[in-house]
């Protein structure tokens, strides 16, 4: 997961007060990265950035030594993995029943053959996959058995913002097993707030204007969860019939979605939760997609192509 997402980063507004609080900062899955930590000194923010390198060296399709590479060249081989790897699975299947297949994470063939192979921050580093790969995979039939792992012949994995959601939660529970009281993550488009903010009240994070970067359109207030959001807007190239594209696919049409909604934004219980329910926004009439989150204890804010805000009924909770 070397590459960087697409999404339009939302950005945690700073600590009103000088509580005990410590930020570090990096550069990890592509992303600009910071973790937060309340109550703790930089050893713990810094120890839960480490984590997050290791998932990346664990997860990311373009390193040819990581777990997710060697799953996706197994060939219907059994291969032994992290029990790391075997969580991120289990929240893929989770989040594509969730969606009813609109999160897809066995797409990668499609992304490939569009032009997205090499990581865009090392361009060095490149996705392999078997001449078998077919993009539409079975996520049912792969056979985890304690730290073992069979994915059917043919179906690959790329763990895409679903791995960052992921990694983020895993950040923040480091930073809160080491004694911080409270922690933020922010992974590019992807924030996670729990246990007590800086300034006592609510983590208070602003939702970036997709057509005025730097600039927010809405402030949200979090006491725990996670902010996530997904954009057609920053991630494009031109694909192999050189016309542009971007990285969200569509996993029954195939090719990138097409789409006026230009982010969605998810608040939800956890990072990876958050992640994958901003897909199905992408591909479902918004009016539909907004009715039906909220039953996913979620909220939402879309943002269409005429800068029009599309919001759930229960985002007014969080302002």
């Amino acid at each position: 997961m070397t590459a960087t997402d697409a999404a339009t980063p939302p950005v945690a507004a700073t600590p009103a007060t000088a509580a005990a609080w410590a930020v570090a900062e990096a550069t990890v899955m592509g992303n600009g990265c910071a973790l937060t930590v309340v109550d703790a000194d930089l050893a713990v923010a810094e120890g839960a950035l480490a984590l997050t390198r290791r998932l990346d060296a664990l997860w990311s399709r373009f390193r040819h030594d990581s777990d997710i590479t060697a799953l996706n060249l197994a060939e219907g081989e059994p291969r032994r993995v992290d029990p790391l790897t075997c969580l991120l699975i289990g929240e893929m299947r989770e989040a594509h029943r969730r969606t009813d297949g609109d999160f897809d994470p066995t797409l990668l063939p499609t992304l490939v053959a569009e032009g997205y192979a090499a990581s865009r921050v090392e361009p060095g580093l490149t996705t392999w996959l078997p001449l078998t790969a077919q993009a539409g995979g079975d996520l049912d039939g792969i056979r985890i058995d304690g730290d073992v792992v069979t994915l059917p012949r043919g179906t690959t994995l790329d763990p895409g913002g679903i791995g960052k959601g992921l990694a983020a939660d895993l950040a923040v529970a480091y930073a809160l097993e080491h004694g911080a009281t409270g922690a933020l993550a922010q992974f590019g488009g992807d924030i996670l707030a729990t246990g007590a903010p800086p300034d006592g009240d609510a983590w208070r994070i602003g939702v970036e204007d997709p057509f005025r970067p730097g600039e927010h359109c809405d402030v949200v207030r979090v006491l725990h969860g996670a902010v996530a959001t997904s954009s057609t807007r920053r991630l494009r190239w031109h694909g192999t019939d050189g016309g542009e594209v971007h990285h969200l696919l569509d996993p029954r049409a195939g090719g990138s979605i097409r789409t006026d909604v230009q982010t969605v934004t998810v608040i939800a219980g956890t990072g990876a939760r958050a992640e994958s329910l901003t897909k199905p926004g992408f591909l479902r009439p918004v009016a539909e997609y907004l009715a039906w989150l909220p039953a996913q204890d979620a909220a939402a804010l879309v943002i269409t192509a005429d800068g029009t805000m599309h919001t759930t009924a229960n985002w007014s909770d969080f302002r």
